[in-house]
C-alpha cells in the first residue's frame, strides 16, 4: 500500500522533484546560484518563453502540435519594433510615421499572431490537414512573409534597433528599488497570463472541451462538442500568446530581426512535455508547463553559470526530453 502511494506521489510530482534536484546539484557546485539575483535573472529571461509555452500547451492538449510558434514570435517582434523606433533614429523603418501610442503596435503584433493562429485552426479543422503539416506550412510562410517585410527599404534586412523607451521599459522595467528584490514588469505580465490561462483551462467551457477533444475527439463529437469551432478558437488563442511573447521579446532585448524566435517552438513543446503535457493529448496543467520552462531555464542559465559546455547542455536537455516522452508513453500504455 505504501509503495503504491509512493509511486503515485513520484508520478504526480516528478517534474518538481527534478527541478529541486537540478537546482540543488548546481548550487552544490556553486552556492552563489541560490542568490536572489540569479533567481530574478532566470525569471526575467524565461518569462516570454513561459507565455509561448502556455500557447503551445493549448494545442498539445488537443492532441495537436504547432511548429509555427517560433516564426510567429519573430514576425510579431519585427512588426512591433518597426513601429516603435525613436524619431531621431538614423535607419528608421518608417521615416515619416508619427509616434504611435505604445499600445497600438503591441496590439497589432498580438493581432498578427492571432491571425496566424486562426489560419492554423482553419486549415486543421476545415481542411482536415494534420496539425504537424499545417503548422509546418504556416511556419515557412510566416518566415518568408516576415523576411520580405524585414527587407523593405530603407531597412533592407538591418537589425531593427533604436526602440522607444516607453516600449523597452515594458521588457526591462521593474517595480521596487533597483536591485535583486525588484519585480520586473515582464515577470508580472507572465504571471497574469499564466493565471488567465489557468482559468481558461479549469473554469471555462472551452477548457473542458479542449481536454475532451484531446482525450478522444470522436467521443467529443458524439457528446455534442463542436470540435472544429473549438479547434479554431484554441489555435487562435495560441497564436495570440505567441504574438504577445514576440512583442515582449522585442521589448526585453531592445530590438528585433527576422530570425527572432528561431527554434522557440521546439523549446516550448519540450517544456510542455517535460511539464507533464501528454503527447497523446487530454492531459496538461499550467503549473506543470511553468515548471517545464523553469527546468530548461535552470539548465541554460545554471550550467552556463558553473562552466558546463553548451554542447553538454544540449545533451542533457535531449536526455530529459526523451525521458519525459518515454515516461508519458509508459503512463498512456498503462491506462489502456
Amino acid at each position: 500500500m505504501k509503495t503504491g502511494k509512493l509511486n503515485h506521489f513520484f508520478t504526480q510530482y516528478a517534474i518538481y522533484i527534478v527541478l529541486i534536484f537540478l537546482v540543488a546539484g548546481i548550487a552544490t557546485s556553486d552556492p552563489r546560484f541560490l542568490s536572489v539575483d540569479i533567481l530574478r535573472d532566470i525569471l526575467l529571461q524565461n518569462s516570454t518563453r513561459a507565455i509561448i509555452a502556455l500557447g503551445a500547451a493549448f494545442v498539445l492538449i488537443t492532441g495537436g502540435t504547432d511548429l509555427s510558434a517560433g516564426r510567429v514570435v519573430g514576425l510579431t517582434a519585427v512588426l512591433s519594433a518597426s513601429m516603435l523606433q525613436t524619431a531621431d533614429y538614423p535607419r528608421r523603418f518608417f521615416p515619416d510615421m508619427p509616434d504611435l501610442p505604445v499600445w497600438a503596435p503591441i496590439l497589432i503584433g498580438i493581432a498578427a499572431g492571432l491571425l496566424v493562429g486562426l489560419i492554423n485552426g482553419w486549415i486543421v479543422s476545415k481542411l482536415s490537414v494534420p496539425p504537424f503539416i499545417a503548422t509546418l506550412g504556416t511556419m515557412v510562410i510566416v518566415y518568408g512573409a516576415n523576411s520580405i517585410y524585414f527587407d523593405l527599404k530603407p531597412n533592407e534586412s538591418q537589425p531593427i534597433a533604436g526602440l522607444r523607451q516607453d516600449f523597452t521599459t515594458i521588457g526591462t522595467g521593474f517595480i521596487g528599488p533597483n536591485g535583486p528584490y525588484s519585480l520586473p514588469y515582464i515577470v508580472i505580465i507572465a504571471i497574469v497570463v499564466a493565471f488567465i490561462v489557468w482559468v481558461i483551462f479549469n473554469k471555462t467551457r472551452l477548457g473542458k472541451n479542449m481536454y475532451a477533444i484531446g482525450g478522444n475527439s470522436q467521443a467529443a463529437v458524439v457528446s455534442g462538442i463542436n470540435v472544429k469551432r473549438n479547434l479554431i478558437y484554441i489555435y487562435a488563442i495560441a497564436g495570440a500568446l505567441y504574438g504577445l511573447g514576440g512583442v515582449l521579446e522585442a521589448a526585453r532585448t531592445g530590438g528585433a530581426t527576422n530570425n527572432y524566435g528561431n527554434m522557440y517552438e521546439l523549446d516550448a513543446i519540450a517544456a510542455c512535455v517535460v511539464g507533464g503535457v501528454s503527447t497523446a493529448g487530454g492531459i496538461g496543467t499550467v503549473p506543470g508547463v511553468l515548471a517545464g520552462v523553469l527546468i530548461f531555464g535552470v539548465i541554460n542559465y545554471g550550467l552556463t553559470f558553473i562552466g558546463v559546455s553548451p554542447y553538454w547542455q544540449l545533451i542533457i536537455k535531449g536526455l530529459i526530453i526523451v525521458a519525459a516522452v518515454a515516461f508519458d508513453i509508459r503512463k498512456y500504455l498503462a491506462k489502456k
